[in-house]
C-alpha cells in the first residue's frame, strides 16, 4: 500500500472516529439533561432569568431583521409579478413567506449567533475556571442548574420571539406596499387573507421551538465540554454557532418533509 493511500485511510478513520465519539458524547449529554429535568427545585428558580435573557433581550435584533425582511419581500413580489399576476398577491407572498419560512429561519440563525455563542462562552468560561467543578463539590447537578433552564427557556421563548417577528414582518410589508407600491391597504389585506391558514402560523412556531431547543442544547454541549483556556472557550463558541446554524437548516428541511410533503391546503 502506498504511503499516500495509507495516509488518506488514516485520515478518514480519524475523522470517522471523531464523528462517532462526538455523537456518543452528545447522546450521553442529552440523556443527562433529560434526567436532570426532574430536579425542578434546582432549575426552577433560574428558568425565568434565562427566559428573559434568551427571549426578551433577543427581541430587538429579531424585530430589526423582520422589518427589513417584510420590506424586501413586498418589493421583490411586486418586481416578480411584472403585471402578469394581480398586485394584491403581494400580501399572499409576504404572509406565507414570513410566517412559514423566513420569520422562523432568519430569526433562528440570528439567535444562533447571539444565544448559542453566549451560552457556549458563558459555560465554557465556567468550565475552564473550574466553577462547574465547584458546583459538583457543592452537590449541585450542573445539568439541572446550567443546562436545563437554558434549553427550556430557548424552547419556550424562541416561538414568542418569532411570533413577534411574524407580526412585525407582515406589518412592515403592509406599510411598504402602501407607501412604495401602487397598492391600497384593502388590496394587501385581501391578498393576505386569500390563502391564509392557521396552519401557517402553527408550522412556523413549531419550527421555531425546535430551533430554540437545538441552539440552546448545542451551545450548552460545547460550553460544558470546553477545554484549553481562553482559546478553548473561543473555539466552543465558534463551534456552537456553526453547528446551530447547520442544525437549523436540517430541522427546516425535516419539518418541510414531515409536515408539508403531500399536504393539501384545507
Amino acid at each position: 500500500m502506498s504511503r499516500s493511500l495509507r495516509q488518506l485511510l488514516e485520515g478518514v478513520g480519524r475523522r470517522a472516529r471523531t464523528s462517532i465519539e462526538g455523537a456518543g458524547r452528545a447522546g450521553r449529554f442529552g440523556g443527562e439533561t433529560l434526567r436532570a429535568v426532574r430536579d425542578v427545585k434546582t432549575w426552577g428558580p433560574v428558568a425565568t432569568d434565562q427566559a428573559r435573557i434568551l427571549g426578551v433581550d433577543s427581541l430587538p435584533i429579531a424585530l430589526f431583521i423582520a422589518v427589513f425582511t417584510g420590506i424586501v419581500l413586498s418589493l421583490l413580489a411586486s418586481y416578480s409579478f411584472t403585471g402578469a399576476i394581480p398586485l394584491y398577491f403581494v400580501g399572499t407572498l409576504v404572509e406565507k413567506t414570513i410566517t412559514m419560512e423566513l420569520g422562523p429561519v432568519l430569526t433562528g440563525l440570528a439567535l444562533a449567533g447571539r444565544v448559542g455563542a453566549n451560552i457556549a462562552a458563558e459555560l465554557g468560561t465556567m468550565r475552564v475556571t473550574e466553577q462547574i467543578d465547584a458546583l459538583e463539590t457543592l452537590t449541585y447537578d450542573p445539568h439541572a442548574f446550567l443546562v436545563v433552564p437554558r434549553v427550556l427557556a430557548g424552547t419556550v421563548m424562541f416561538p414568542v420571539v418569532v411570533a413577534m417577528a411574524m407580526v412585525v414582518g407582515v406589518g412592515a410589508g403592509w406599510v411598504s406596499s402602501i407607501v412604495l407600491l401602487d397598492l391600497s391597504s384593502h388590496d394587501f389585506v385581501r391578498g393576505m387573507r386569500l390563502f391564509f391558514q392557521e396552519f401557517d402560523v402553527r408550522y412556523g412556531l413549531v419550527k421555531s421551538a425546535s430551533f430554540g431547543m437545538a441552539v440552546t442544547f448545542i451551545g450548552s454541549l460545547h460550553g460544558m465540554n470546553a477545554e484549553g483556556g481562553a482559546q478553548g472557550v473561543g473555539r466552543a463558541a465558534t463551534n456552537a454557532v456553526v453547528y446551530s446554524a447547520v442544525m437549523i437548516l436540517v430541522l427546516d428541511a425535516f419539518w418541510a418533509i414531515v409536515w408539508l410533503l403531500g399536504r393539501t391546503p384545507s
